[in-house]
């Protein structure tokens, strides 16, 4: 036997697999970004339209239309569809991680009492409802072999999750990440979030091995040790690079180091069994909000291109003909009536018990029922334990894209009538650098 004989070289990508690939991109951008248009039509942030995209171009529309189109663009391969998924999951990480950046932590440090209680709320409250719903729902959506208490749990955990990605892109679509809403509202959902994935990981342990404190505590604690380990020794180095750079007005370096940053944390978080959003957005934190120029390039392409693309994935996942079953679509209305009422009574609640005004607390509430790409992989991870069968899958994933798409008019309308402060004023003057990059370089 030749011990230095070479290995044989990993093939790459099949040829027919990289077309599929390419393809899916392409339409995908093309039509959330047409969709995008016509929602800005009406007066609706693009979101609405980009998640519609992955509607009409999956089961749902496409799939009725022309399924042999459907089945071709958009196989039903595990390998394909991974694929497509790990060019999304980039974009949305980077999109979690720049929103973190623009994210007035000297502000939520001092309204820390105000995150803590909403955030309690915002999870509490839909949790115990959900699992209250979860045992009225009929037997038929249970996955073969879960008990009722397994599917309840799961139910209540889908429910009270949040969905930073689509809230942050919300709020930086609707110009609503400088106001000391939106900064409460994206750090809320970070917590809220943070709180749902702990809970996924007890469903989980419940499906297979059974619940272990000791699990559960290293869960909280390797979280923690992250964030510190981030803050007190990760943010001094990247400072150090990241002030070297904007000196020289190094906008590559700048970019380079930003995105090594956002997804090393997310691979951190990832390898400790988190979820690597949590990671992404403790990347922006420790990156800081003073980089706005430099990075306003990468903004743009994640804004424009890859946050795009990740929601119309999302959407993919929909098929809504299911709802033609009239057990299933009472359960999917049933199910959306709870998220929504439980999710806005208990941020509501959580926001005027320490003092914010009525309509602060309304928007607080629309911002964080959006559930998004958060409760669908919540729904997926269900799935794929079997605790629920496609049709409960799909009335999660038909409530999450509902309540992403309910969200932006209710905080137009509330955000309208909520004055401007000062300090809200001096934190639009530094995200306006977002907008537009340096011409030096």
């Amino acid at each position: 036997m030749n011990i230095w004989a070479a290995a044989d070289p990993v093939p790459q990508i099949g040829e027919h697999a990289l077309l599929i690939l390419l393809t899916q991109i392409a339409v995908l951008i093309g039509v959330a970004t047409v969709l995008g248009k016509v929602a800005n039509r009406f007066g609706l942030p693009s979101i609405v339209g980009e998640l519609s995209a992955g509607i009409v171009m999956g089961p749902s529309i496409l799939g009725s239309i022309s399924p042999d189109v459907e089945n071709w663009l958009f196989p039903a391969v595990a390998a394909q569809q991974n694929l497509l998924d790990a060019v999304g999951q980039i974009g949305i990480l980077l999109l979690v991680g720049l929103s973190a950046a623009q994210l007035d932590t000297a502000f939520v440090r001092r309204r820390v009492g105000v995150v803590a209680s909403v955030s309690a709320g915002a999870f509490v409250v839909p949790l115990g409802a959900g699992i209250a719903a979860g045992f009225l729902l009929p037997d038929t959506l249970i996955g073969k072999g879960t008990s009722n208490v397994t599917f309840a749990v799961l139910i209540g955990t889908a429910l009270s999750a949040s969905a930073v990605p689509v809230i942050a892109k919300t709020l930086l679509e609707m110009g609503l990440l400088h106001r000391n809403v939106g900064q409460l509202t994206l750090a809320s959902g970070t917590v809220v979030d943070a709180a749902a994935w702990v809970m996924l990981s007890v469903v989980s342990a419940m499906a297979t091995v059974g619940v272990r404190a000791g699990k559960i505590v290293w869960t909280i604690a390797s979280l923690v040790l992250l964030v510190a380990a981030a803050l007190l020794l990760l943010r001094p180095l990247v400072k150090v690079v990241l002030d070297r750079a904007e000196k020289h007005s190094d906008q590559r370096t700048t970019i380079a180091t930003v995105v090594v940053v956002i997804l090393g944390c997310a691979a951190a978080t990832q390898a400790l069994h988190l979820e690597a959003i949590l990671g992404a957005f403790v990347a922006g934190v420790v990156v800081g909000q003073n980089r706005a120029a430099l990075l306003a390039p990468l903004r743009t392409v994640v804004m424009t291109v890859f946050a795009p693309l990740f929601l119309a994935t999302a959407g993919l996942r929909v098929d809504l003909s299911v709802l033609a079953d009239p057990r299933v679509l009472l359960a999917g209305v049933g199910v959306l009536a709870v998220a929504t009422a439980s999710k806005f009574v208990g941020s509501y609640a959580g926001a005027r018990v320490v003092g914010l005004p009525r309509l602060e607390s309304v928007a607080l509430g629309a911002g964080l029922n959006a559930r998004g790409a958060v409760e669908i992989v919540i729904a997926m991870v269900g799935l794929r334990l079997g605790v629920f069968g496609a049709e409960a899958y799909a009335v999660i994933v038909f409530v999450a894209v509902v309540t992403s798409v309910m969200a932006p008019p209710i905080l137009r309308w509330s955000m309208s009538r909520v004055d401007h402060t000062t300090e809200e004023e001096q934190r639009a003057q530094l995200h306006e650098k977002w907008e537009t990059a340096p011409g030096r370089e």
